[in-house]
């Protein structure tokens, strides 16, 4: 079986993408960095644009920054607050929530193993994973619906979940590249790889790609 040049592509994408960046990776790359604003942020960014996430995180850390600080805010007060962010309510909610087992279980530390997070009702393996490598700079893999379709798409490999897509990279991709992967193949997604018609005559991968499912493209 031919190993996909995996080098290849995370070098082209590290020149191509070099100033785009979603929002989790760069408060982890800010003199704000901390494990829990990572976790909120990415929380916060589920079937959420990037611009707002942004938006709403900037407002929110003018209001608080740890996890006793998020229970001090009330409750209304909290959702106006994440207004703007798909589903608001249930994401104050689960910041509520999270907030109290980080302040109660760990003494206010994030947890910095994906079996820990996992315990967190609210906190899923993508989440898990983000905060493990972008808050600890820990070795996984965060699969989102980015790197679930890119992944597939580029014939790096073939699964029918974010969970086997995990697996399989966990096999495959050289850990030296776990940790940048998602934060290159969503600024990838965005930008260019789009869900439908992507923009293949402008890709910088279009060597590499396979073009897996792809019906239509520009």
């Amino acid at each position: 079986m031919i190993q996909f040049p995996f080098h290849e592509m995370i070098e082209t994408l590290k020149t191509y993408l070099a100033d785009d960046v979603p929002v989790v990776t760069r408060i982890s790359r800010s003199d704000e960095a901390d494990p829990f604003l990572i976790l909120v942020g990415t929380l916060l960014s589920l079937r959420t644009k990037d611009e707002t996430t942004e938006l709403v995180m900037g407002k929110l850390m003018e209001r608080a920054t740890t996890p006793g600080e998020i229970l001090d805010i009330p409750t209304e007060e909290l959702q106006q607050l994440l207004h703007p962010v798909g589903f608001y309510r249930n994401k104050a909610a689960v910041l509520k929530s999270v907030s109290r087992i980080i302040l109660d279980k760990y003494g206010g530390r994030v947890p910095d193993t994906i079996d820990e997070l996992l315990t967190i009702k609210g906190v899923g393996r993508k989440t898990a994973n983000l905060v493990v490598t972008e808050g600890y700079q820990k070795p996984g893999i965060c699969v989102d619906t980015h790197v679930h379709r890119i992944s597939n798409r580029l014939g790096a490999l073939s699964t029918r979940n974010p969970h086997k897509t995990e697996e399989a990279l966990r096999e495959i991709l050289p850990q030296q590249y776990w940790i940048v992967y998602n934060t290159l193949l969503v600024a990838f997604g965005r930008r260019t790889c789009k869900p439908i018609s992507p923009l293949c005559s402008s890709c910088p991968l279009s060597h590499l790609c396979g073009r897996v499912g792809v019906s239509r493209y520009r």
